[in-house]
């Protein structure tokens, strides 16, 4: 269904009964990256709630860059939450969504019953991972510069994407992003909250996240470094919980679908 938050229209698929679980996608996916979860989640006793978020698949893409900072990502979620009033959700992000879950849990902890990050890490442990991340996150700078980034993502069928991201359903995404509108809305998130001066900028001061916290990491991630995860640990006063899924790339909803699902109904069935 379409729903407005605030004036901006957003994609969300939403069912089942049960404790509110809110999946929050990244770059350059849709809610369609929780497929192989959502029934796994529902069929454990969860209601699941899966927006696009803005600038991504069916929901709205402003044109002005500033319209995708994180506050404004976030307002939208906690706006997806309002509507179908749910006060408190278990959290789970991946990659941006990650996040975007990240700072909600820890500047609106009473809207999160728990939290569950995969592959991105908290803000803090990202910038703490030092060079061996700054050398995997190369392409966060390219993509700051409008149509050369752009160009090198879609050119020859997306040959460039497909080959540096391995992502398992290229075919979908470079069919979805072949509209250079939507490509460029899907990067404004970097270009808002990951600007060149953040390289050298001190960063952004987080509360201390108090929620149950479970941080996934995969062994083959392209993009991001194995510290960045496991020593969120230092910015959580909740419980925290590390899982390491060897063999498994950044795509893990997708390449390894049941031992996330497992991973997530155990966690969510513990006391929060």
């Amino acid at each position: 269904m379409r729903i407005d938050v605030n004036g901006t229209g957003i994609e969300v698929d939403e069912g089942g009964t049960g404790e509110a679980v809110l999946l929050l996608h990244g770059w350059p996916d849709t809610h369609a990256l929780w497929d192989a979860q959502v029934g796994a989640l529902r069929a454990a006793g969860h209601r699941t709630i899966a927006p696009d978020l803005r600038g991504f698949g069916g929901s709205d893409k402003p044109a002005e860059v500033d319209r995708y900072a994180i506050p404004f990502l976030a307002g939208d979620v906690l706006g997806v939450l309002d509507h179908f009033g749910v006060q408190r959700a278990h959290v789970v992000g991946h990659d941006w969504g990650a996040a975007i879950a990240w700072a909600i849990a820890a500047f609106a902890p009473e809207r999160v019953a728990s939290l569950a990050a995969l592959s991105v890490g908290h803000p803090g442990a990202f910038v703490a991972a030092g060079y061996p991340q700054r050398e995997k996150s190369w392409y966060m700078l390219l993509f700051q510069f409008r149509d050369v980034a752009e160009e090198w993502l879609s050119r020859d069928d997306f040959r460039n994407f497909r080959e540096w991201s391995g992502h398992p359903a290229a075919d979908e995404v470079a069919a979805r992003l072949a509209d250079r509108a939507a490509l460029t809305a899907s990067l404004a998130p970097y270009r808002a909250n990951l600007p060149p001066e953040a390289l050298v900028a001190p960063p952004t001061e987080f509360p201390p996240v108090s929620v149950p916290t479970m941080g996934v990491w995969g062994s083959e991630d392209f993009a991001l470094t194995e510290a960045q995860m496991r020593d969120s640990e230092r910015f959580v006063t909740g419980p925290f919980r590390y899982e390491r899924l060897d063999g498994v790339g950044h795509w893990m909803t997708l390449e390894a679908p049941g031992r996330v699902n497992e991973l997530l109904c155990d966690f969510l069935a513990a006391p929060s």
